[in-house]
């Protein structure tokens, strides 16, 4: 089964950017959807950004015009570039994929920490 593994979190003030990086164990050219959500302390999970395999995407309102999720098949990666960061955006990120029409477990994620 497909691991997936995030990294790029850090510290940032806000207005500022970070991209995020999640490296596949395995090819992720068979996988049609893949996204990022995020975790807030004391909050649930929510999401953040969808990309099919045809590019098509979709973002929560709450990022729209501020992060781009994007794909890479030929290097197993999905990245989400994330500017004009808002210290609500402070959260543990999570990338994940769609097989056989469940989400895999969570991994671990990245924090993400904007802050002044």
């Amino acid at each position: 089964q497909v691991q997936l593994v995030e990294s790029g979190g850090g510290l940032v003030q806000p207005g500022g950017s970070l991209r995020l990086t999640c490296r596949a164990s395995k090819s992720i050219s068979s996988i049609n959807t893949m996204g990022w959500y995020r975790q807030a302390p004391g909050k649930q999970r929510e999401f953040v950004a969808l990309i099919a395999a045809d590019a098509d995407t979709d973002y929560a309102d709450s990022v729209k015009g501020r992060f781009t999720i994007s794909r890479d098949n030929a290097k197993n990666t999905l990245a989400l570039q994330m500017s004009s960061l808002k210290i609500e955006d402070t959260a543990v990120y999570y990338c994940n994929a769609v097989i056989n029409r469940q989400w895999l477990p969570w991994g671990p994620g990245t924090q993400v920490t904007v802050s002044s």
